[in-house]
């Protein structure tokens, strides 16, 4: 069983032409509403690629909660964990695409932030991911908790603490992220998977690059929750087992097919998916 710790969203989501320079309004595009948020993407994500999967986080006692969880509890993800917090809103995220896939986001935590230490304390945790869209207390807790296989999402990018880093079996970062928290990353001897966008991915320990991957060419759509899907399969695929190189291989596939459909929730791949285009890529 994984648990993941972290985040629940109502993704709005306006895909347009292009994306709005600084001042500048952008019509002509089409609105849509997605359930989102990074913890609630992957605990799906990881739940479609074969893992058994609980979800601890909280959203608002509002009408936005039972969109915002509609796809996770169709797909059998284990959601005892969520909270449903009387004077919070469900987490929104407005989310700005282009017509080539690329993204904006804004984040309106809500319910997100009000999770705590004690909302965790009793929780019978195996293998856990967490991600920093809850406060940092509330995830340190979960992972402490943890009796085998940590996988952290460091973003967004933020100061944490040092004990948290050092709990972690796998950091995930993209390559702004990277860049923020510098060799702190390395510190702790975990291993450390940056993303790469269209090049794929790199993996890392002590510093010293294991792994890389190119990912596989498809048609983009929509790169929201890309990052979301490689973070759920890698780990995923560790906790499997597999060999760091074919773990990484299947992280970069899983995160390319989540390109080629609109909307977080909807884009992430199921198993037999991932599998195949892996066997078509590297027969």
């Amino acid at each position: 069983m994984i648990t993941v710790t972290g985040s629940i969203n109502l993704d709005i989501v306006a895909t347009g032409p292009t994306l709005p320079r600084p001042g500048e309004t952008v019509t002509n595009a089409r609105l849509a509403r997605h359930p989102g948020g990074k913890g609630a993407n992957q605990a799906l994500a990881a739940k479609r690629l074969g893992a058994d999967v609980r979800l601890i986080g909280a959203v608002g006692a509002d009408d936005m909660a039972e969109e915002a969880l509609k796809l996770l509890q169709a797909g059998g993800v284990d959601l005892s964990g969520v909270q449903h917090i009387n004077g919070e809103t469900t987490g929104v995220a407005l989310i700005a695409v282009s017509a080539d896939g690329e993204n904006l986001i804004v984040v309106c935590p809500g319910a997100n932030r009000a999770l705590r230490p004690a909302d965790v304390e009793d929780a019978d945790i195996t293998h856990m991911m967490g991600v920093l869209e809850i406060p940092a207390d509330a995830l340190l807790a979960a992972a402490s908790r943890a009796t085998g296989f940590v996988s952290l999402n460091l973003a967004p990018a933020m100061t944490v603490p040092d004990a948290l880093l050092a709990r972690a079996s796998l950091l995930c970062v993209n390559e702004t992220e990277a860049a923020f928290y510098g060799d702190a990353l390395h510190a702790s001897g975990a291993l450390v998977a940056i993303s790469l966008g269209s090049e794929g991915a790199a993996l890392y320990q002590h510093g010293t690059e294991i792994a890389r991957e190119a990912a596989p060419e498809v048609q983009v759509v929509d790169t929201v929750g890309a990052g979301d899907t490689f973070t759920a399969a890698l780990t995923v695929a560790l906790i499997e087992g597999m060999i760091e190189q074919d773990a990484l291989r299947f992280a970069v596939t899983a995160g390319a097919l989540a390109c080629t459909r609109a909307g977080a929730q909807p884009s992430l791949p199921k198993r037999a998916e991932v599998d195949a285009l892996v066997a078509k890529t590297w027969p």
